[in-house]
């Protein structure tokens, strides 16, 4: 069967066309956007892309169209299958129907942290031997590609809360019917589709609905907006994840099954608690303490597929990342830059933080481009000075067409900011602002204009020149 994917550069929409191509069906797409790492994965695997969305690619005559939910109506495209009366449906209803039946689905939802516990959980399942199936919205280091159709019974799918398609206004994840169920944390995100928190939660109350009463739920103590989301009905045995930070938490009635005590500051060690008592400890290169909730959620998700926890921690303690999460893509002139995909205030500030941990009075300079949507319509702009506050320097890229006033919403941050208004003048700042021993970090759910590269250029052209 031949498909022909629209938005097929998206993380989700990438990684099923490598699970399409991998059941044997011959697959095209197009999109409007295309940067690495999914456009460069899609041509290594022999797909063949069309820029844009020009009703002439449906000439290809493919037996059926698969719909991204970036699609909208007035597109040519879009038009075009309509008119014709085309077969098509949505990228979440094909994966339901042709990769995850029959399998042992082990979903990862919420706000922040889903693609790296998605990934966390995939290599403890490879590493233990299951070969699981994923699909992933990002590259994790160890696998080289965000989507897999695996050898096993078990398939890990990082569950997006965005909506389906223009046709379908459901959120993804309920597509997915998943047995093992990992809910993260809830924030207010994705104004553009939800008009608040509530919205969002009412989408989560249909994912619990979905999970067997033989299947788990796993989520961490404490967040008021998950347990509300419980509190309007769960059929599942639950499980919960917490910090332990006192030796008086073992003995607590309230106590979380598993628990994470930090042995180091920046996240790079902590110990796991199963039900009060030590399992192990982990020593891994990540840092962070989202990491560390990532981790443990990531162990008890496994733990309910069989995996010995000890097991779990040793798999770990090898994990390498994932693409645009704290990704270090280069050092140069003794200063290093790292990629990262935060877009939110919260998951800004836990990644600076611990990053801070890591190189204590070292200078760090936050270079940020706000592109989510949401981030565009200033939703989060009274969270957003705080969430940088941990940097030395602060760089935003503001484009004209920004609906709010950088430098007015952050003018907490005072002499530190600089606000740009195109990518020249940022590269220039932070050129300007680095020195030896600083550590860059950009942040951004883009391509950002490929500065990353263009930053490494010209720090390694300056040390050149002396």
């Amino acid at each position: 069967m031949h498909l022909h994917i629209l938005g097929i550069c998206g993380t989700f929409m990438g990684g099923l066309a490598l699970l399409a191509r991998a059941l044997g069906h011959r697959v095209t797409g197009s999109d409007a956007n295309v940067y690495p790492p999914m456009s460069t994965q899609l041509e290594a695997a022999g797909i063949e892309l069309i820029h844009g969305y020009a009703a002439e690619q449906l000439e290809l005559a493919p037996d059926r169209i698969i719909v991204g939910n970036a699609m909208k109506r007035g597109l040519p495209v879009v038009e075009a299958l309509l008119d014709r009366d085309l077969p098509y449906s949505s990228g979440p209803q094909w994966l339901a129907e042709h990769a995850l039946h029959g399998r042992h689905v082990l979903a990862v939802a919420g706000t922040h942290g889903k693609t790296t516990t998605a990934s966390m959980l995939a290599w403890v399942l490879e590493a233990v031997g299951m070969a699981p199936g994923f699909l992933i919205g990002g590259v994790a280091v160890d696998f080289g590609v965000s989507a897999r159709l695996g050898e096993g019974r078990m398939f890990v799918i990082e569950a997006d809360e965005y909506d389906t398609a223009f046709f379908d206004k459901r959120s993804k994840f309920v597509h997915y019917r998943p047995r093992t169920l990992v809910m993260n944390n809830l924030e207010f995100d994705h104004a553009d589709i939800f008009g608040d928190l509530g919205q969002i939660q009412r989408q989560f109350h249909h994912l619990v609905r979905t999970v067997p009463g033989t299947g788990l739920i796993i989520h961490p103590q404490e967040d008021a907006a998950l347990d509300q989301v419980l509190a309007m009905g769960c059929w599942t045995p639950t499980v919960s994840t917490g910090m332990r930070t006192s030796p008086e938490t073992q003995s607590r009635s309230t106590a979380a099954e598993w628990e994470a005590e930090l042995g180091a500051e920046d996240g790079s060690a902590f110990r796991v608690w199963h039900r009060r008592q030590v399992i192990g400890t982990l020593e891994w290169p990540l840092i962070g303490l989202h990491n560390v909730r990532n981790g443990l959620a990531a162990i008890a998700a496994a733990e309910h597929v069989g995996v010995d926890p000890v097991q779990a921690i040793s798999a770990l303690a090898h994990f390498r990342g994932v693409k645009r999460r704290m990704e270090l893509r280069g050092t140069a002139g003794n200063v290093r830059v790292y990629d990262d995909f935060a877009h939110h205030p919260t998951a800004i500030a836990s990644t600076l933080s611990g990053l801070r941990q890591q190189v204590g009075q070292g200078r760090i300079i936050a270079v940020l481009e706000p592109r989510s949507n949401t981030m565009r319509m200033g939703v989060h702009g009274a969270a957003l000075a705080g969430a940088l506050d941990a940097a030395d320097r602060i760089v935003v890229y503001c484009p004209p067409d920004l609906s709010w006033d950088a430098e007015a919403t952050l003018a907490a941050l005072g002499d530190r900011l600089y606000v740009g208004s195109t990518l020249e003048e940022v590269l220039g700042a932070v050129i300007a602002a680095a020195g030896p021993g600083d550590q860059v970090l950009v942040m951004s759910n883009g391509g950002f204009g490929g500065i990353h590269e263009d930053l490494l250029d010209r720090l390694g052209a300056r040390a050149d020149c002396g």
